[in-house]
C-alpha cells in the first residue's frame, strides 16, 4: 500500500515540478524512478533492494508475474487512444507541405537512418534496429511545448514544431506497433508465408476492430444512447475492451486498434469531443506519472551499464546532430523558412513519452520470447528520451538566440473576445502586418471571424489551454474588450505577464464610465465610451480611417475633437515606420508626434481643416 501511495504521490509531485520550472514532466518522472529504482538499490538502500520495486524474481513486487505487461498495455492503449484523439483530416490538409513532409519524408529518414546506425553500432538484428528507429521518431507534443512556452520564436517556427509533434505521435507509435508484430509473428512462426498472413490478420484485426467501434461509440454519443455523466467512463470501457477484444482475436493487435479508434472517433462529427478529450489528457497525466516512474524503476543497473559505452555516444550524437538535420533539411527545401530558422527546427527534437512507454512495454516482452538484442531497446530508447529532453530544455532558449530566432519584442496581439468591435480593430491590424489573435468562449463569433480571414480560438479564459499554446509566443499586447467588466478583470490579471508584457488594456468598466475620474487610470481604453456606445459605434460607422499629422498642436486638435463627439473614438498612432501606437488614458503622450505620423481611429469621417 505505501509503495502504491508513494507512486501517486512521487508522481504529482514530479509533475509539479515540471509545471513549476517549466519543463516536459517526463524529465523529473524518470529522474525519481531511476532514483527510487536502480540508484536506490545500488548506493541508497542498504539491503541492495529498490524502494519501489515493480518486478522482483518474476513473482513478487507491485506487479507480479505479467501484472506490470498488463498494466503497462492497457496504459499505453489509453494513451495512444488519446494521441489519436487529436489527429484530424483537416489539420494534415492545412497545416502546410513542411509539417507534411516532416511527418512522412522525415519520419522515413529517421526510421531508416536510426535504424542503419543501431545495426552498425550495437550489431542488433535488423528487425530489432528498426524497431528502436521507428519508437524514436515520436516526438510529441507534451515535451516540445514545456520547452517553447516560453521562447518568443516567429508564429511559423513554433506551428511547425507544434504540429509535427501532434501528428507525429500517432503515426510513430503506429510504426513502432508494427515493426514489433512482425517481429512478433516472425519469432513465433519464422520468416515464411505464416508470419505474413499473421501479420496481415493483426493490421485487418486492429484496423477493423478500432474502426467498426469508434463508429459504434459515435453513434451511441450523438443519439444519446449514453448518459451524459456515462461518457466518460463508458468510453474508457470501450477503448479497454477493443484493446483486449482485438488481442484475443488476433495476437498484438490491440494498440493498432486503439490507435485506429481514436484517429476515427476524432474525425467524427460528436457532440462531445472535447469533454472526452479533457477527460483523457487527465487520465492520461495520471497514467504516464504512474507508469514513468514504474518503468524507469523496473530498470536494473546491469541494463544501464549496456549501454555504458562510447557506442551509445555515436549513436546518440548521430540521431540529434546528423539525422534531424538532415531530415529537416530535405523537408523543408524550396520551402519559405530561412536557414536559422531550419537551423533552430533541426536543433529542437525531444523524443517523447509514448517512445519511452512502448519500448519498455516492447522490450520486456521481446526478451520474455527470447530475442537475442532485445534487452538493448528499453535501455537505448530511453536514453534517447533523456538525453534530447535534456539537451533542449537546457540549451532551446541559448540556441534560439544563437541562431537568430529569438523575438527580441513580442508584436502580436491577444484581443479577449471577438464581438463586432474586436473584428473590426483585429481586421486593421491584420492589413497592418501585425498578428493577432481572438478568444472567445462563443462559437457564432469565432465564425464570424473565422469568415473575415481572422486567426480566431474558441476557448473559455478560465481554462488553461491559452497557457499552454506555443503558436503564442509573439504576443506581447493584450486587450481585453468583452462586455463583461469581470471578465475583462480577470483577463488582464491572468494573462498580463505572459502576453501583455508590451502592454495590458481594457475597456472601461460601467462604474469607471458613471464616476468620470478625472485621475485616469493605467491601461484603460476608450475611456470616454463604454462597451454598449462603442458597439453601436461600429453598427453606425463601422470603419477605421487614417488622417496624416503635421505637428503635436494639429494632434491635441483632433483629440479635442473626438472628446466632443462620441462618433469619433481615437485608436492608434502610427509613426513613419509604420509601427502602431495603442492610445489609451496613460499613455497620450504627445512630445514624440511629428510630422508624417497618422491618428488612427473608428468612426465618421473627421471634417478637419488647419
Amino acid at each position: 500500500m505505501f509503495e502504491l501511495a508513494g507512486i501517486i504521490i512521487l508522481g504529482m509531485l514530479a509533475q509539479w515540478v515540471a509545471w513549476r520550472f517549466k519543463i516536459p514532466a517526463i524529465l523529473p518522472l524518470i529522474l525519481t524512478g531511476l532514483l527510487v529504482g536502480p540508484v536506490a538499490a545500488e548506493f541508497l538502500s542498504e539491503n541492495g533492494s529498490k524502494w519501489i520495486e515493480p518486478v522482483w524474481n518474476g513473482e513478487k513486487g507491485l506487479f507480479p508475474g505479467e501484472g506490470l505487461y498488463y498494466f503497462v498495455s492497457l496504459a499505453i492503449s489509453i494513451i495512444l487512444f488519446e494521441g489519436g484523439l487529436t489527429l484530424k483530416r483537416s489539420e494534415i490538409k492545412t497545416v502546410g507541405t513542411v509539417i507534411t513532409k516532416l511527418i512522412t519524408i522525415g519520419s522515413a529518414i529517421t526510421f531508416l537512418g536510426a535504424g542503419v546506425i543501431a545495426h552498425a553500432v550495437f550489431k542488433l538484428s535488423w528487425e530489432l534496429s528498426f524497431l528502436f528507429s521507428g519508437l524514436i521518431i515520436v516526438t510529441g507534443p507534451t515535451v516540445i511545448t514545456p520547452i517553447l512556452r516560453n521562447i518568443p520564436l516567429k508564429k511559423d517556427i513554433s506551428t511547425v514544431l507544434k504540429w509535427e509533434g501532434i501528428l507525429i505521435d500517432p503515426i510513430g507509435a503506429l510504426i513502432a506497433v508494427l515493426v514489433y508484430e512482425f517481429i512478433s509473428v516472425e519469432g513465433d512462426s519464422g520468416f515464411t508465408k505464416t508470419a505474413f498472413i499473421e501479420f496481415a490478420k493483426i493490421i485487418t484485426f486492429g484496423t477493423l476492430f478500432g474502426f467498426s467501434f469508434a463508429k459504434a461509440l459515435a453513434i451511441c454519443v450523438n443519439k444519446k444512447l449514453v448518459p451524459h455523466y456515462l461518457l466518460n467512463v463508458v468510453s474508457l470501457s470501450v477503448v479497454l475492451l477493443v484493446f483486449v477484444a482485438s488481442d484475443f482475436f488476433a495476437h498484438e493487435s490491440g494498440l493498432l486498434a486503439v490507435v485506429v479508434m481514436g484517429m476515427v472517433l476524432g474525425n467524427s462529427k460528436l457532440e462531445n469531443i472535447k469533454e472526452l478529450l479533457y477527460f483523457k489528457e487527465s487520465l492520461s497525466v495520471l497514467l504516464i506519472s504512474i507508469l514513468f516512474i514504474l518503468l524507469a524503476a523496473n530498470i536494473n543497473i546491469e541494463d544501464l551499464l549496456l549501454i555504458y559505452t562510447w557506442k551509445t555516444v555515436i549513436l546518440f550524437t548521430t540521431i540529434v546532430f546528423l539525422i534531424r538535420p538532415l531530415g529537416v533539411f530535405i523537408c523543408t527545401a524550396n520551402s519559405s523558412l530561412k536557414f536559422n530558422e531550419k537551423l533552430f527546427i533541426s536543433w529542437v527534437g525531444p523524443r517523447g513519452i509514448v517512445a519511452a512507454g512502448i519500448a519498455s512495454l516492447f522490450g520486456s516482452k521481446l526478451i520474455k520470447k527470447g530475442i537475442e538484442g532485445a534487452e538493448y531497446i528499453t535501455p537505448l530508447v530511453f536514453m534517447v528520451v533523456l538525453g534530447t529532453v535534456l539537451l533542449n530544455a537546457t540549451t532551446a532558449r541559448f540556441f534560439a538566440k544563437i541562431a537568430g530566432v529569438f523575438l527580441q519584442k513580442s508584436e502580436g496581439i491577444l484581443i479577449v473576445g471577438a464581438s463586432n468591435i474586436s473584428r473590426l480593430l483585429a481586421t486593421y491590424l491584420k492589413t497592418n502586418n501585425r498578428h493577432v489573435v481572438l478568444i472567445d468562449s462563443n462559437q457564432t463569433n469565432i465564425e464570424e471571424a473565422k469568415k473575415l480571414d481572422l486567426e480566431a480560438m474558441h476557448t473559455d479564459i478560465y481554462s488553461d489551454d491559452l497557457m499552454n499554446n506555443i503558436e503564442l509566443n509573439d504576443i506581447g499586447f493584450l486587450m481585453a474588450l468583452t462586455g463583461n467588466s469581470d471578465i475583462n478583470q480577470y483577463a488582464i490579471e491572468k494573462f498580463k505577464k505572459q502576453f501583455g508584457e508590451n502592454g495590458s488594456f481594457r475597456l472601461v468598466t460601467s462604474e469607471e464610465f458613471s464616476k468620470k475620474d478625472k485621475k485616469p487610470k493605467e491601461g484603460l481604453l476608450f475611456d470616454t465610451d463604454n462597451y454598449n456606445s462603442i458597439l453601436e459605434l461600429t453598427f453606425r460607422h463601422p470603419s477605421i480611417h487614417e488622417i496624416a499629422l503635421t505637428d503635436k498642436k494639429h494632434y491635441e486638435q483632433l483629440i479635442e475633437i473626438t472628446k466632443k463627439d462620441h462618433d469619433i473614438i481615437p485608436l492608434f498612432i502610427k509613426d513613419k515606420k509604420g509601427t502602431l501606437h495603442i492610445i489609451s488614458s496613460h499613455n497620450l503622450k504627445t512630445e514624440t508626434i511629428k510630422s508624417g505620423f497618422e491618428l488612427v481611429y473608428m468612426g465618421k469621417p473627421i471634417d478637419f481643416k488647419i
